[in-house]
């Protein structure tokens, strides 16, 4: 049974999962919006929603725990210096999922995650 199992696994192991969440956040972050799956864009949201309230709080800690949470050190200081000081007056939700048509090749899901 997978109560409170929430995340979704896709086909992956822990640090493979990590780092598939690192380099879409990273691309989210260097381009400002991005097209991928919608189990991805879902997965993915929370995951930067929290990075720019972390950001937020501009401190040294933050620095840090948004610094080892990405991986890079030059996203990290993009969302430190341009993005995170555009929501400081927002209470949460920096990101807008939009749904796509559906993938040719195989059919999936499609969608398009974005900073609002």
């Amino acid at each position: 049974m997978r109560h409170h199992n929430a995340n979704r696994k896709f086909g992956r192991k822990k640090d493979q999962r990590l780092a598939l969440l690192r380099s879409l956040a990273e691309a989210l972050i260097k381009k400002g919006k991005i097209r991928t799956t919608e189990a991805k864009a879902k997965e993915l949201r929370p995951f930067v929603e929290k990075l720019v309230t972390l950001a937020r709080r501009n401190t040294l800690a933050s620095r840090r725990l948004v610094i080892s949470r990405l991986g890079a050190k030059e996203r990290a200081s993009e969302l430190l210096q341009t993005i995170a000081p555009r929501y400081l007056g927002r209470p949460g939700g920096y990101t807008r999922i939009t749904k796509l048509s559906p993938r040719l090749s195989d059919s999936a899901k499609m969608a398009i995650i974005e900073f609002v």
